[in-house]
């Protein structure tokens, strides 16, 4: 029964986690149809600033802003070399991701891992420092939960927004945008800061759950992320009374949990890219074999809210 409550608090704490990068992968695959593949350098990007920032002695919670302003700006120049030099969607995102490969290293001073385990972060500091050790992997998960709504009310709230409405316009009819005269490669740009954003935000939390950073760590984040987007909108977009972004974080649970139960099973750990890579081919052939009828849409856009 332990082991049974140990595996489950394990896929609830990292499934809210890597939902934050979902969720950001979602505004940019769903939302903007465009496949940003340097997610798997912002990731890893989230984490080594963090890192470093907590050595130095900076504020756990102020360093998962400055990740995500930082994975915004990486997430800006992936959208600034598609947008402003033309290039393609798939090369700008694996431009970026080369090299952020060499970013992270400097930040990390050379290492391929930096480690601060007895430092503080958002897991041991205020509050979480006063919860009983016999409790503090269920509040552990808890705080991520927090975490993770808190990006997807934010998200959410956004998206309704005037800009918000611009920038699914821009996903769905980049022409509309140009015809009420504002430019829908601003909004592509805008949306890849967001997506990325919140994907340097989930490693920063993550490095912060472990107590280390590695460089690596963003290794199949892109798969996982699309593979979770999937899932969430395939099965449980279409209820009708769920939001998309919820279904997305709902998703990323299940994925996670068909990483452990794999685990559990005896898969070797170096086939978990494999397995991935497996479970993503299901999603997407799933989802295109599912009948469209009960199958939300993405929202229309309404003209007169612009």
């Amino acid at each position: 029964m332990d082991i049974f409550l140990g595996l489950a608090n394990d896929v609830l704490m990292e499934g809210f986690i890597y939902a934050i990068m979902a969720i950001g992968v979602y505004v940019t695959y769903s939302v903007l149809n465009f496949p940003d593949l340097s997610v798997d350098g912002t990731f890893p990007l989230g984490a080594c600033v963090t890192g470093a920032l907590i050595l130095a002695g900076v504020n756990p919670w102020v360093a998962c802003v400055i990740a995500f302003l930082c994975g915004a700006v990486a997430g800006g120049i992936t959208g600034l070399l598609h947008v402003r030099l033309h290039i393609t969607d798939l090369l700008s995102g694996i431009l970026v991701m080369t090299a952020l490969g060499s970013v992270n290293l400097i930040v990390t001073g050379g290492k391929s891992m930096l480690a601060y385990y007895n430092m503080g972060t958002i897991f041991k500091t205020g509050l979480m420092a006063k919860v009983p050790k016999s409790a503090q992997n269920w509040v552990y998960a808890g705080l991520a939960l927090l975490c993770c709504v808190a990006v997807k009310i934010l998200v959410d709230l956004f998206l309704k927004t005037k800009t918000g409405l611009l920038l699914r316009a821009a996903g769905d009819n980049p022409q509309y945008v140009v015809s009420l005269g504002k430019d829908p490669g601003n909004m592509k740009i805008l949306g890849l800061m967001i997506g990325n954003g919140c994907t340097a935000l989930a490693g920063s939390i993550l490095s912060q759950r472990s107590g280390s950073a590695n460089i690596w760590s963003g290794s199949g984040m892109v798969v996982m992320a699309l593979a979770a987007v999937i899932i969430g909108t395939s099965i449980f977009g279409r209820l009708k009374f769920m939001s998309i972004t919820l279904a997305v974080i709902l998703g990323t649970v299940v994925y996670k949990l068909c990483l452990v139960l794999a685990m559990q099973l005896g898969l070797p750990a170096d086939d978990l890219n494999l397995l991935m890579a497996v479970l993503l081919t299901v999603a997407l052939v799933l989802n295109n074999l599912a009948p469209t009828g009960g199958r939300r849409k993405k929202p229309d856009v309404n003209p007169t809210q612009i």
